[in-house]
């Protein structure tokens, strides 16, 4: 080093962690075509690619092989982080192996949140109908996917999804503090509402961030979303990005600082956002 220059900082190790339905998925479709530019640049970087999200164990493993991914994943809003087998990580001492996959369990069980949410039904007087209310049919009918889709998405083991059924004047504060009275969370995704345990995207996303700076010195984190129940993963990272949506936050940029909004919406508002951090950050 020539002397009195200044020393390079370190060169980060990138994690990109993610959202799935309206953020690397199209809302509609599930397609995902549209990011994949900056899908294989992630490949080719060698960047970690953490799908997040309120789907089940079983539809993440499933999507994660089609990606071609073998990192951890994060399912239903925090509830469980799963390590594939494959895959090159170091896995921690306190993860049980179960079906290929070794499993940190985080979240509250399914039958506790099925039984507590039946309970605030009939506290509230709401018309509430659960995931586990729901035939395969109807749960096709109101997410577009096909019967086996649907079945992957009811092997629900840490988040109970659910929908107000009665138009009316309600006060959301009931609901949030019928929950919080028994340790749990609602938080609002991009169908459903959910009912989970006190463990969210973003704790999850600080749990596993932390795993990483155990075994890398330098850990930059991106995230992207496009709901509320994202908002605590977002203001959780260096990079917060929430992909844009037919919904208006106000608000929102006071509460996560450095927030960016992307221009476009889904997969296509993913990979822009994608390719424009990871090379300025190549370009360092």
């Amino acid at each position: 080093m020539r002397k009195g220059a200044s020393p390079k900082p370190p060169v980060p190790f990138v994690v990109i962690f993610t959202d799935l339905d309206g953020t690397l998925l199209d809302h509609c479709s599930y397609a995902w075509k549209e990011a994949k530019p900056a899908l294989n640049l992630c490949k080719q970087l060698q960047v970690p690619l953490i799908l997040v999200s309120s789907k089940t164990r079983a539809e993440i493993n499933v999507l994660r092989q089609e990606l071609g991914l073998n990192f951890p994943f994060i399912s239903e809003n925090g509830g469980g982080i799963f390590f594939p087998e494959e895959g090159s990580h170091p896995v921690p001492p306190d993860a049980v192996f179960e079906a290929g996959l070794w499993k940190w369990s985080l979240g509250r069980p399914y039958d506790l949140l099925v039984k507590s949410l039946r309970e605030i039904r009939d506290e509230l007087g709401w018309g509430i109908r659960g995931f586990s209310d729901m035939t395969p049919e109807e749960i096709s009918h109101l997410t577009g996917l096909n019967l086996e889709s649907t079945r992957l998405a009811s092997l629900r083991e840490y988040d109970e999804p659910f929908l107000l059924v009665e138009e009316g004047e309600r006060d959301p504060n009931a609901l949030y503090d019928a929950a919080k009275q028994r340790g749990l969370r609602v938080t609002s995704g991009g169908r459903f509402y959910h009912l989970h345990g006190k463990t969210d995207k973003g704790e999850s996303v600080d749990k596993l961030a932390d795993w990483y700076g155990e075994h890398r010195s330098h850990v930059m984190t991106i995230a992207l979303g496009d709901s509320p129940n994202d908002f605590s993963m977002l203001k959780r990272v260096n990079h917060p990005v929430l992909i844009r949506s037919s919904r208006q936050f106000p608000g929102v940029q006071e509460m996560i600082p450095g927030l960016q909004i992307t221009k476009e919406k889904g997969p296509k508002g993913w990979n822009t956002a994608v390719l424009d951090l990871l090379n300025k950050q190549a370009a360092k």
